[in-house]
């Protein structure tokens, strides 16, 4: 990573200390081009956009969050959206240019920025990297031009794979995303693409069952996603086929070849600490108090202007109940392929998982095949993360 990027912090700094120990940090950059028919994340549409007055926004909130989270090492940082591959180069540059000031940032920390491989975008892969990119998520979503135009994406599987192609000339890391379920699409129709897919994939891979959320474009048209039946064949499929070439899962939709899974992702699965910064972003740090979750404002210009009039852009700061925390941790740690750690869940939450949950219940999907408890820790098997939802429903009624 460019020294230039990620200096080393000011030395000056008077932030009470907080816990010491590693940071990840979300960076939220909430424009796209066009919103897509599937997505419910917190993203917006807009015809011109002020950078430097976001730029000296982002810095501004990193400043005030530093204040309470002096005495860290951040292992990671991560650009996500919205679509920030449409920022500036210059303005990610800059950005982790503040975050190295703030805080020690490790040797071997992980940037990863998400991005669209529309032809325009992967003209700028190069001068990410420039500026301290070190891992590209592109949004792929679709390997067939039919599917790509029902999902509202603004490119073709011909810059998909052109885009991909580059990302691994020019990132020492890179994934991409891919759905499946689509309407209308079919088990051996997934098994083409995905094979398709994984001749093109690097580490890691992530393969998202489509969803039709609440307030999106698909939902109120009444589009319906793969019946249970075609959604299990094609989980199955997933499973096997990239098993067999070598990107087990690590969490539900998250597959990579070992060691080279989403570090910035477990992280936050593994209930460690994270600042979000941008409009919507959430976080968790632990203080002497115990653990606090933040939340900024959604609405991207009231975001702005509560920063800019000097405030931290925060909706909510809320400590979190011991109660909450245990819940938090199953309910992230669960979707991981390994599951709960023992000694660090007794360490965050001082009870064994056991004690989180409804001994019946666990009783129960243990017998079942669904849930395994050992000295190591916590996990769902394969059967229980095919159902995870309605596990988890059970574990903490």
């Amino acid at each position: 990573m460019p020294s230039a990027s990620l200096s080393t912090p000011a030395s000056d700094s008077a932030a009470p200390p907080c816990r010491p120990g590693d940071l990840a940090v979300y960076i939220h950059w909430p424009f796209c081009r066009s919103k897509c028919p599937y997505c419910d994340f917190n993203s917006h549409v807009r015809e011109r956009i002020d950078e430097a007055r976001w730029l000296a926004a982002y810095r501004s909130q990193l400043q005030s969050l530093a204040e309470g989270c002096s005495g860290r090492t951040v292992r990671s940082v991560f650009f996500g959206g919205g679509t920030p591959s449409l920022m500036a180069p210059a303005t990610v540059a800059a950005i982790l240019e503040e975050v190295g000031r703030l805080w020690p940032v490790a040797p071997d920390a992980e940037v990863t920025l998400e991005a669209n491989p529309s032809t325009a975008e992967a003209g700028r892969f190069q001068d990410f990297a420039v500026a301290g990119v070190g891992r590209l998520s592109l949004g792929v979503q679709a390997l067939d031009d039919a599917a790509l135009r029902s999902l509202g994406r603004g490119h073709t599987a011909a810059e998909a794979v052109a885009a991909v192609a580059m990302a691994a000339r020019i990132f020492r890391r890179f994934s991409f995303d891919v759905i499946w379920g689509r309407p209308g699409q079919q088990p051996a129709d997934w098994r083409r693409e995905l094979a398709e897919a994984v001749a093109m994939a690097g580490d890691h891979l992530s393969v998202y069952q489509l969803t039709i959320e609440p307030g999106t474009a698909f939902r109120r048209d009444g589009v319906a996603a793969a019946d249970e039946e075609t959604a299990l064949a094609m989980w199955l499929a997933t499973q096997e086929l990239l098993q067999a070439a070598g990107l087990p899962a690590y969490e539900i939709s998250n597959h990579a070849r070992p060691g080279s899974e989403c570090r910035h992702n477990l992280a936050i699965w593994q209930g460690r600490d994270y600042l979000g910064i941008g409009p919507g972003a959430h976080g968790r740090v632990t203080g002497e108090a115990g653990v606090v979750a933040t939340r900024a404002g959604r609405s991207p210009e009231k975001w702005l202007t509560a920063v800019e009039a000097g405030g931290d852009g925060l909706a909510e700061r809320e400590q979190v109940s011991a109660a909450e925390r245990r819940e938090e941790l199953l309910l992230m740690g669960l979707r991981l392929t390994r599951g709960l750690d023992r000694g660090s869940f007794r360490t965050a939450t001082g009870v064994e998982p056991e004690a989180a949950v409804d001994p019946a219940a666990l009783a129960v999907l243990i017998e079942g095949g669904f849930v395994e408890a050992d000295a190591a820790g916590m996990r769902a098997t394969a059967e229980g993360r095919l159902r995870l939802n309605a596990v988890l429903a059970r574990l903490l009624a």
